[in-house]
This record gives structure tokens, sequence and C-alpha cells, in this order.
């Protein structure tokens, strides 16, 4: 992972950059502006990064970071930001599989669940996949500490024929925002992350329906395949799970407002 920046607790925030952000419409001004000079290395760099910030880049494409599950993941321009409510699905996955040791992550954006679970289970065989050159680059660097690879392609036909049969943890972050609402997303999502990332179809189950069908050629038995919802189609996800062959449960965190769809072969 990359080095942490400097603590900003010694240098406050310049009341320009807070202004700045503030007038952007950046609800945390103030925390964010700590976030950004303690990232920035010169005044020209500073200048920049508070100029995209107020474009609206999602912050963590300014810092080129972002926190996940513990770790600092390298987020570059372009590439799906981590949502920390995905947190609550890594630590689901670590619950229903704590000895995993061969795990893949489809649409893996920056790699940030791949990372988080290969740094939850010790020496685990980690493969993540995504159709995005870009996310492929960025999950590349962000799963070499622990050994990861990263390939690129259109879901399954990206892994390695080898995995089939073998994988005990399969996470999917899938995009499942219906067509009709993502012109409805904030800004920061919709102008700055790959629709395809974002992009889930009609109901926006799409990609689902995909990866559902497929996971049993590649689950170990007894293996699972986690993706999140929305709590709205967490019931059609669930059917999903269950027409694939999979035995389907619901796992909900009131705290991140996350819903997490779990299928296990039998």
């Amino acid at each position: 992972m990359p080095a942490s920046p400097a603590s900003p607790a010694s240098r406050p925030p310049a009341p320009a950059v807070v202004a700045a952000l503030r007038a952007a419409g950046c609800v945390f001004a103030e925390e964010e502006a700590q976030l950004i000079l303690a990232a920035a290395r010169t005044p020209a760099e500073l200048t920049s990064m508070v100029g995209r910030r107020a474009a609206g880049l999602p912050l963590e494409q300014v810092l080129g970071w972002a926190e996940f599950h513990g770790l600092r993941v390298t987020v570059e321009p372009g590439v799906f930001v981590p949502r920390r409510r995905t947190e609550f699905l890594v630590g689901q996955a670590l619950a229903t599989a704590p000895r995993a040791t061969v795990v893949v992550d489809l649409c893996c954006g920056s790699g940030a669940i791949g990372a988080a679970l290969a740094a939850g289970l010790d020496g685990a065989e980690v493969h993540a996949a995504d159709i995005d050159p870009a996310a492929v680059r960025c999950a590349r660097g962000n799963l070499a500490a622990y050994g990861g690879r990263a390939h690129e392609g259109d879901l399954y036909d990206a892994l390695p024929a080898g995995l089939r049969g073998r994988v005990e943890i399969l996470t999917a972050n899938v995009p499942y925002v219906p067509t009709a609402e993502v012109p409805l997303l904030p800004a920061e999502a919709r102008d700055h992350e790959p629709a395809a990332a974002l992009d889930g179809g009609a109901d926006g189950l799409d990609v689902l329906r995909r990866v559902a069908a497929a996971a049993p050629e590649w689950l170990a038995p007894g293996g699972c395949l986690l993706t999140e919802t929305s709590g709205r189609q967490a019931p059609a996800a669930l059917g999903v799970l269950a027409e694939a062959g999979l035995t389907a449960r619901l796992a909900v965190s009131e705290e991140w407002y996350a819903h997490v769809v779990i299928g296990t072969l039998p």
C-alpha cells in the first residue's frame, strides 16, 4: 500500500482552501482541506488539487487514495471509488469463509475488495478482474503487496482456466443502478466514474445474472458468491442466485445501509 501522507495535525487548513471547497459545495470542506493540504507537495500541486476537487472530481481521485477496510487503496482518475459501505461485504466474506485459500474479485475496480480479503486471509491466492484497463492497472498495484493478480477482460473470460471449481470466495461488486436512475446519481459518480461500473441495465440486475449463472462452474463445493445490492432489489437478487442453483441468503447492515446477497454452492 502507498505510504501515508504526513499528518495534517500541524497544518491547519488554509482559509482560502476551505473557502474554495465550501463554495464548490463540499459539505466537509474543513476535513477535505486538511487531507488535500497534507497530500500536496508543492503550492502548484495544491492549487491543482483544489481546482480538481472544486470542479467535482471525487476526493479520493484527487488525493489518489481511499481508506477501505483499514487499508489505503490507490485510486487512479477515472476508476470507480470504493465505498465504505462495501466493507460490510468484505466482513461477510471473511465470516462466511474464514479459511478460504482461493479468492476471486470480479468487477474489481481499484481492487479494494481483493486487497482487503488478501489482507484478512494470510497467504490466500487472490485474483481480480475488470473490463476497464485503468481499473486493472490500479488493481495490480493494490494487490502486488499480497502476491495477487489482476486480469483484464469480461467477467470470467478474464480468469485463468485453472481456477474453475476451486474458488472459495467469489465477490462481484457488480453495477446495480437501473439505467433510468443513472442520471439521478450524484455528479461525482455520474460524471467522473465509468458508466460501466454504475449501469446495471433496466432493473439493475443484468450483470448479476451473468455472474450468478456461471458461478457454479467456478466455485468450489461450499464456495460462496457475494454481491452488493440495494434494499429494493434484494428480493430479486436473491431469486437470481437461487435460479443459478445457489443457496441464497441476505445480510443487512443498518449502520452502513448495506445489503449483501450471499449464494453458497451446495
